[in-house]
């Protein structure tokens, strides 16, 4: 266990409020140290330290039915930058899973302290300011300044000061004052010194809704060696503008911070405090506002001078000084010869997606809406789960999660039992599937990442597939910075789990026949290139011969089954071409089944009408890192699942993006009228489809909605159109 002394010296006390500090006596007592401990430990805050103070609180510590404990002060080293060994630390629930803390890049123990240096007996006060002024400032821009003070228990205190002068009537009155300060800001008192506000203003007040622009922080410390906060500024290349002496015990660092508002502001000294406390710079907190006052170079304080130590110095902006804190502590590994892995490789992953993707990589399915992107990834699910083909791959048996972003719990779940229904297979490995319903609580994926990783941990996945990922985007998706990073989470979750990681993501608007598959999805490129292997899906435009030629195949196949069922002798007398032609077969039905069997069988024949005029058909293309390219793959989109195309009838067919110019030109406008005409017809083939599939044979808005690839709203507007259906509570029926 760590010594609490030792703790307790990363706790500064005079950053603290007097109930912390005494708090902190309490908490020693309880823990069974000396009133000694206290006492060395308080007399490192000089202006509030009184020789036998900390005694008589001590006597009068007695103890309640609550103590103060050790664990206040383990705190409140952890809020002044303390953190417990590596290896040693505890995470978070929802914390980041990682090593050391990366904000952490210089030892402590082995900085040098660097000495600063005094300017001469004849400095140039007034050139001093002068260079501050047009280091930090604008010509344009108010500046706040202050030479009036007040004296308070032995302590100076500044006054509201004067913001009504730009920085250039400044610097041009000082050019001109001969060396007299005073004779341009105001006499100061010698015993007290000189303040300037580091941001402009707008000429109205002091405060920080008077801030016009979030540049700079200051960055102070007065519980250290003047040497020490030198060597640590440099060492952590701050970007700093002006580093000010300010006469008495602390440098002054005004360092660029360059926020576009108050908020981000905040978040940004946040984190410079942040990195400043855990590389040592003991800081006062107390300094975060944007009009916080700070040292004004070129005046004397006590006798000592106010000067600028340096300007521009460390990094040359925030954001190239924040992205050097993180790259310095990476924790990558050290590159390896290939000399020495040749006679010894490590075996490759085995294939999860046979000839498409291996154990613990990473694969996107992309393509635009009625695609059924999530039914596939659910046809996926379950072909994992029972070992089963996936559009005509063979897939790896195993544990799977399905990570639902977008559907409520119920809809989700009846959609897995439709597809193991429609695919026929019987669900004798449902273990294998775990579900995690997250529609209204999704995070964005940096915050998602650990929670699932905490979650997956023990239980042995060969896939956590993500359905579908705009809903969990960090950022832009068309900057390329900012989608690496979010793609990033992906490999995590690889690395902690041992799994693969499945995601689909929409394509980009436009035209995408003629681009290459891994050029159609949203976003940056960085989508395409980051996964192991890309899949991607695009329509393919069904001719009136191929759309007949489906709907005389299932007609056939309804009447086979008819005829089987009550008239199984018919197979002596018709031939195989017979039973080819939906005419032939409805003829020979007319002459053997009964009247009632008719018509039974006719509702049958309208009902598979309807249902195939819905059927659409796709292509698969893919680019692999891991394997080689495979020819594309076609497949029919049945709701609710992916057939694949296995006389090859759709082999020839070009996406209707990639029509060529002149025949997209002839082809025929419809009129109103037709429109609305197909409207309907698209709206009762939809239904029937939705009701023969649903176990309860009811039919709902959101199911139509997504079947038809449209909105709710749209939904409800062509029912309405139509007259022909009701909605009752989000169910539709037929009047």
């Amino acid at each position: 266990m760590t010594n609490l002394i030792e703790i307790l010296d990363y706790i500064e006390p005079a950053m603290l409020e007097y109930t912390d500090w005494l708090m902190v006596g309490m908490a020693l007592k309880e823990g069974g140290y000396t009133v000694e401990v206290w006492e060395q430990w308080s007399s490192r805050d000089m202006n509030r330290y009184r020789l036998g103070e900390c005694q008589k609180k001590w006597n009068g510590f007695h103890g309640n039915n609550k103590p103060v404990t050790i664990g206040t002060i383990v705190q409140m080293a952890k809020d002044q930058g303390w953190s417990p060994e590596k290896n040693s630390y505890e995470i978070e629930w929802d914390g980041e899973i990682g090593g050391k803390d990366d904000l952490v890049i210089i030892n402590k123990n082995w900085i040098e302290n660097q000495e600063v240096e005094e300017p001469e007996d004849a400095w140039n006060p007034a050139q001093q300011l002068i260079t501050y002024l047009e280091t930090i400032f604008e010509a344009s821009e108010n500046v706040g300044y202050v030479t009036q003070s007040w004296e308070k228990d032995g302590r100076y205190l500044p006054s509201a000061g004067n913001y009504d002068r730009t920085a250039g009537q400044l610097v041009e009155a000082l050019s001109n004052c001969n060396g007299d300060i005073g004779s341009v800001l105001g006499d100061y008192k010698t015993e007290a010194g000189a303040w300037i506000r580091f941001n402009p203003l707008d000429g109205k007040g002091v405060k920080n809704d008077n801030v016009t622009e979030f540049r700079y922080a200051l960055v102070e410390s007065d519980t250290m060696e003047i040497e020490r906060q030198n060597a640590i500024i440099r060492e952590l290349e701050l970007p700093v503008a002006c580093l000010v002496h300010s006469g008495g015990k602390s440098l002054h660092a005004i360092v660029k911070i360059e926020a576009g508002s108050y908020d981000e502001y905040r978040k940004r000294v946040d984190y410079l405090y942040d990195v400043c406390q855990k590389n040592g710079l003991k800081i006062d907190s107390q300094n975060r506002n944007p009009s916080r006052l700070s040292r004004m170079p070129g005046v004397l304080r006590n006798g000592k001078k106010q000067f600028l130590v340096a300007k521009d110095i460390g990094k040359e902006s925030w954001n190239a000084w924040k992205e050097w804190i993180e790259s310095m502590n990476d924790e990558l590994p050290e590159p390896e010869s290939m000399a020495d892995a040749w006679d010894k490789l490590p075996d490759l992953a085995e294939p999860l997606i046979e000839g498409i993707l291996r154990k613990g990589h990473k694969m996107l399915i992309a393509g635009p809406s009625k695609a059924g992107k999530s039914f596939s990834l659910i046809e996926l699910c379950c072909a994992m789960a029972e070992g089963r083909e996936w559009c005509s791959w063979k897939c790896t048996q195993g544990r799977v999660m399905y990570v639902n972003l977008e559907l409520d719990r119920a809809s989700c779940l009846h959609r897995f039992k439709d597809v193991y229904t429609a695919l026929g297979w019987e669900p004798n490995h449902l273990a294998n599937i775990d579900i995690w319903n997250l529609r209204g609580k999704s995070v964005p994926m940096d915050k998602l990442a650990p929670k699932l990783i905490r979650r997956a941990a023990k239980k042995d996945y060969v896939a956590i597939i993500i359905d579908p990922i705009y809903k969990v985007i960090t950022g832009d998706e068309n900057s390329a910075d900012q989608m690496a990073h979010f793609c990033n989470q992906f490999d995590k979750v690889c690395t902690e789990l041992g799994c693969a990681v499945i995601y689909c993501h929409h394509h980009s608007k436009g035209s995408q026949g003629n681009k290459r598959s891994m050029d159609r999805a949203s976003g940056s490129g960085v989508f395409a290139r980051d996964p192991d292997a890309l899949l991607d899906l695009i329509e393919l435009d069904l001719t009136d011969a191929i759309k007949k030629q489906e709907e005389n195949k299932a007609v056939c196949a309804v009447c086979d089954k008819w005829l089987k069922n009550h008239a199984p002798e018919y197979e002596d007398e018709v031939s195989q071409d017979d039973k080819c032609s939906q005419v032939r077969m409805q003829d020979i039905a007319k002459r053997l089944l009964t009247q009632q069997e008719q018509e039974g069988l006719q509702r049958d024949i309208e009902r598979t009408k309807k249902a195939v005029a819905t059927v659409t058909a796709w292509r698969i293309e893919g680019t692999l890192r891991e394997f080689p390219k495979f020819a594309p793959v076609n497949l029919w989109f049945d709701y609710p699942i992916h057939k694949f195309d296995t006389i090859g009838i759709l082999n020839d067919i070009q996406p209707g993006a990639e029509q060529p110019p002149w025949k997209k030109n002839f082809e025929k406008k419809k009129s109103p009228e037709e429109s609305k005409k197909e409207r309907k017809e698209s709206l009762e083939t939809q239904f029937e489809s939705l009701k023969s599939f649903s176990t309860e044979g009811k039919v709902t808005v959101q199911g139509l909605a997504e079947s038809m690839g449209t909105t709710e709203k749209t939904v409800r507007n062509r029912i309405k159109e139509h007259g022909g259906f009701w909605i009752d509570e989000g169910y539709v029926g037929k009047k």
